[in-house]
């Protein structure tokens, strides 16, 4: 549970148009989206996003684009010669493809870095007028008690503390809001996981922290104060309380989401087995080919969506 006066909101329609909690953007005559270079005087937001119906966002450029040739080729929109221009090309910050009505924009690492893409992605999808709209991250994780290239879909993100909820300080007061992520989207992956049957999938908690060694519990930074023993005692305690993987984007990302009541989902794989190591060392093709997973997933879960439209 949410400490109190956690901020919660529940989604509504899924097919209202995308809201921010803001009233104060509404009376800007200029939006600049800083960060990925653009803005609603310079460009014509419902033109170039209101078909929009899905987003998805991972870490690094290069496999956000190679998503979005995937899923063109998937949605039958690819075509000879076809190219996919990085739409925030005008910044090195992040990354933007969009084929049909999907889009693909690269997030970067860590919680400060999805935090400032998802501020400005969904005050793009507000000015673009979009509807009926599904959030989802794709990306690796590290596992916990899960063999490696297990693909985990959320069910709630938490903290370090194995906590549902995601604090943030603002204006120097602590404000606390709710991860949970859509059940019915769960349960609407793990069947496209099923329909594939290419690789296990599990449903479990994600444990979101503030960076990859010592908030991870890892043995191998270069700082370390905790022994063996004590990492082995939290990553089975995280275990027990259902945690299924560990990253370091899932809760800022869920309670965004939550706040703006957009319908949301986490979807990675896992390269490793937290519980017997901590370094990834499985061969580059075998990285790739579990890379690949989470994006195969979520681009049939697309396709079969677009199909019963």
């Amino acid at each position: 549970m949410a400490s109190p006066g956690a901020e919660t909101k529940k989604p509504g329609n899924h097919n209202d148009f995308v809201q921010l909690c803001n009233p104060h953007v509404a009376a800007m005559k200029e939006d600049v989206l800083y960060h990925f270079s653009l803005s609603t005087s310079t460009h014509d937001f419902p033109t170039m996003f209101g078909d929009v119906k899905f987003v998805c966002v991972g870490g690094s450029p290069s496999r956000m684009k190679a998503f979005i040739k995937y899923v063109a080729v998937e949605l039958g929109l690819d075509h000879p010669g076809a190219e996919y221009p990085d739409i925030c090309e005008g910044t090195d910050r992040y990354a933007m493809f969009k084929v049909g009505p999907v889009l693909s924009v690269s997030h970067g690492m860590g919680i400060p870095s999805i935090a400032i893409m998802l501020h400005e992605l969904i005050k793009l999808l507000y000015h673009a007028r979009c509807s009926g709209v599904t959030l989802i991250r794709i990306g690796t994780s590290g596992g916990i008690g899960v063999e490696p290239g297990s693909v985990v879909i959320t069910r709630q993100a938490v903290d370090g503390c194995f906590k549902e909820e995601f604090e943030q300080i603002v204006l120097g007061k602590r404000v606390v809001r709710n991860t949970h992520l859509d059940d019915w989207l769960v349960q609407e992956l793990v069947r496209c996981s099923a329909d594939l049957g290419e690789f296990p999938t599990v449903v479990g908690n994600t444990m979101c922290t503030l960076d990859f060694y010592e908030g991870q519990g890892r043995l191998d930074g270069a700082l370390c104060s905790y022994a063996e023993k004590d990492k082995q005692e939290y990553l089975r305690a995280a275990y027990e309380a259902g945690i299924r993987n560990i990253e370091m984007e899932s809760s800022v990302f869920a309670a965004m989401c939550n706040a703006c009541g957009l319908r949301a989902a986490v979807v990675c794989v896992t390269l490793l087995n937290r519980l017997e190591g901590d370094q990834i060392s499985s061969p580059h093709e075998v990285l790739v080919e579990y890379q690949q997973r989470p994006q195969r997933l979520v681009g049939h879960f697309i396709k079969k969506c677009l199909a019963a439209a």
